[in-house]
């Protein structure tokens, strides 16, 4: 038969002895202070992600939910090209920017705007569909679902991130802070015992 470990030899004991979880009459009050610190940054940590991953989500949404309010009277319009669309491949011109054709399109009101937009291909007088805001300038097309439920996953992930970031740093200068009240107390001892241990010549 296997000879049962004694409880102290187990993972968990040894863990508990390094996180200084233990009765150890020579563990100074700053190891406890110190151990009582990480568990109040990792319990923080722990009830804290849940509601900012949620107000993180809710905000993502409440921003995107009026954007998309502003966007509903965007719609689009047919623009004619003022010139063919020069050939661009994605391929073979990657390092630059891709080109931009003039096109004029007739506003809500009846007037005529000009603008520049990128065409892969179309001779001159062709037609496109562009999107134009309220006022009847170029803009980009409305938001969907999905881009703002991926914002809204990034913004989640942030939130945790930035949680757990937080709580680093807070548990770096709290060490930090202690290691030099142990080192300002070591000294201390040393003056105090150090001459009584020099031999005397």
């Amino acid at each position: 038969m296997r000879p049962r470990r004694r409880l102290r030899d187990t993972w968990l004991a040894r863990g508990a002895r390094g996180h200084r979880l233990d009765r150890n009459p020579l563990r100074r009050r700053s190891d406890r202070f110190e151990t009582a610190v990480l568990g109040v940054l990792i319990a923080a940590f722990l009830a804290g992600a849940p509601f900012a991953v949620r107000a993180a989500g809710r905000l993502t949404y409440a921003v995107f939910l009026r954007e998309q309010r502003a966007q509903s009277a965007w719609h689009q319009v047919q623009a004619t090209l003022l010139q063919a669309a020069p050939p661009w491949n994605g391929y073979a011109n990657a390092a630059g920017a891709a080109p931009e054709t003039p096109i004029r399109w007739r506003a809500p009101g009846g007037h005529l705007r000009t603008g520049y937009i990128f065409v892969p291909s179309g001779a001159a007088g062709s037609t496109v569909l562009v999107w134009v805001n309220r006022a009847g300038w170029l803009t980009n097309p409305p938001l969907r679902g999905s881009q703002v439920a991926a914002c809204a996953d990034m913004a989640e992930t942030a939130a945790v991130t930035g949680l757990a970031v937080a709580a680093i740093i807070v548990g770096w200068a709290a060490r930090r802070a202690l290691d030099r009240r142990r080192m300002a107390a070591w000294d201390a001892d040393w003056l105090a015992t150090g001459p009584r241990w020099t031999p005397r010549r």
